[in-house]
C-alpha cells in the first residue's frame, strides 16, 4: 500500500516505494504529519476512508516493539497487517472517529499510527499538494489543498531548512 495507503490500490514502481521507505521517521521523531498546526489531515479524513493501510507486521504491538494496537489490525500476508475496514480499499479505517470533512475527526490511536499513516504528506517537498490526497479529497467532494510557499507560514511539516532560513 502507500497510504498512501488505503485504497483503490495505488501501484507504486520500485523507486517511488524505496523513496517512501527512506522517509520512515526513526522511533520518537516526529512524522511528516505531526504538526497540528498545519495538518489539514485533522479535518479531512478522507485517506483514511479509502487507502488501504498495509505496513510491515513488525509494527504491531507487542514482542516486537511495535505500536499499533493488534486488535484493530488484520494479518494480509506472512510479514503484512493492514488496518481493519481498510483490507480491500475504498472502506474506513477502524481507527477513524469522526465525519468526514468535519472539525474533529481524527485517529483513535494517532500516537500508536503506522508508517503509512505517518509518514503520508498532504504536501511534497516542493509545496504543490499530493496528488493522492487531492484526488482522494475531491472523490468525497471536499476541496483540494491550496499549495504552500515558504512565505505563507505553513510548513508541510517534511522540508528541510534551506540555505539562508533565519531560525526564529
Amino acid at each position: 500500500m502507500r497510504f498512501i495507503s488505503r485504497a483503490e490500490p495505488i501501484m507504486l514502481d520500485e523507486r517511488s516505494f524505496l523513496a517512501q521507505v527512506s522517509r520512515l521517521s526513526p522511533r520518537g521523531r516526529s512524522a511528516a504529519n505531526d504538526d497540528v498546526h498545519t495538518n489539514p489531515c485533522l479535518s479531512c479524513g478522507a485517506c483514511c476512508a479509502h487507502f488501504r493501510v498495509s505496513f510491515y507486521c513488525g509494527e504491531i504491538a507487542g514482542e516486537a516493539g511495535g505500536t499499533v494496537p493488534p486488535e484493530l489490525v488484520t494479518q494480509v500476508g506472512p510479514l503484512r497487517a493492514c488496518m481493519k475496514g481498510t483490507e480491500h480499499g475504498g472502506q474506513r479505517c477502524v481507527a477513524l472517529r469522526g465525519e468526514l470533512g468535519r472539525e474533529g475527526i481524527h485517529c483513535a490511536i494517532y500516537e500508536q499510527r503506522p508508517s503509512p499513516c505517518r509518514e503520508f504528506p498532504a504536501w511534497l517537498d516542493d509545496g504543490s499538494p499530493n496528488p493522492d490526497c487531492r484526488r482522494v479529497r475531491m472523490k468525497f467532494g471536499l476541496p483540494p489543498l491550496p499549495a504552500i510557499t515558504k512565505d505563507d507560514g505553513l510548513d508541510p511539516g517534511n522540508t528541510p531548512p534551506q540555505h539562508g532560513d533565519v531560525a526564529a
